[in-house]
Order: structure tokens, then sequence, then C-alpha cells
């Protein structure tokens, strides 16, 4: 999964453990890893959720400043559908499942 900046030091201390994600569909699949610069990305678990899910709590866990931090960087493309993606960090050199990257 692709993470601005701000947010992969974070990700990669293990603070950061959820994304929110608005797509037309998942771009990631349960159990796969995915590339993130020195290490990956594991994906625990993807759960639809509607906007009132959004909550500043949620905002702050995925790194974000607050909801309307969240929503600026967690809309990708055309889609319409919030996804709630909980992952953890997987540090280079661990032998795993699949590698893929995505945006």
């Amino acid at each position: 999964m692709t993470f601005s900046k701000r947010l992969r030091e974070g990700v990669r201390r293990g603070e950061i453990t959820c994304s929110v994600r608005i797509w037309t569909r998942p771009h990631v699949t349960v159990g796969k890893r995915y590339r993130m610069e020195e290490g990956e990305i594991e994906v625990d678990s993807i759960t639809p959720i509607g906007l009132p899910d959004i909550t500043p709590e949620l905002a702050r866990e995925s790194g974000f400043l607050g909801v309307v931090d969240l929503l600026k960087v967690g809309k990708h493309g055309k889609g319409t559908n919030i996804y709630l993606i909980r992952f953890h960090y997987v540090a280079a050199g661990r032998k795993g499942r699949q590698k893929r990257s995505i945006a």
C-alpha cells in the first residue's frame, strides 16, 4: 500500500496500523503483503465502513490530525466506497507471502 511520506515512519514503528481508503473496490487482499520501501505491509483485515464511522479517533489512529485531513488524502480516483484496512509492518528480510505493490 502507498502511504504519504509523513505517515511512513509511523507505519514502520508500528504506531499506525490502519488506513481508511476510498476506492471503487478493494485494492488489497487480506493476508497478502505489499512493498513499502525497505519492508512490507501485511493486510490483516478489510472492512467496509460509512462516512459516519470516520471519527476523529480513527483519523488519529490512521496518522492524521483529524477527519478533514484524512479525507483529503484517503480518496483515490473515482471511488465512493470506504474501507478500513488494518495491517502490520514487516521489516525487510522476513520471508513471507506474495509481494505486490499497489496504490
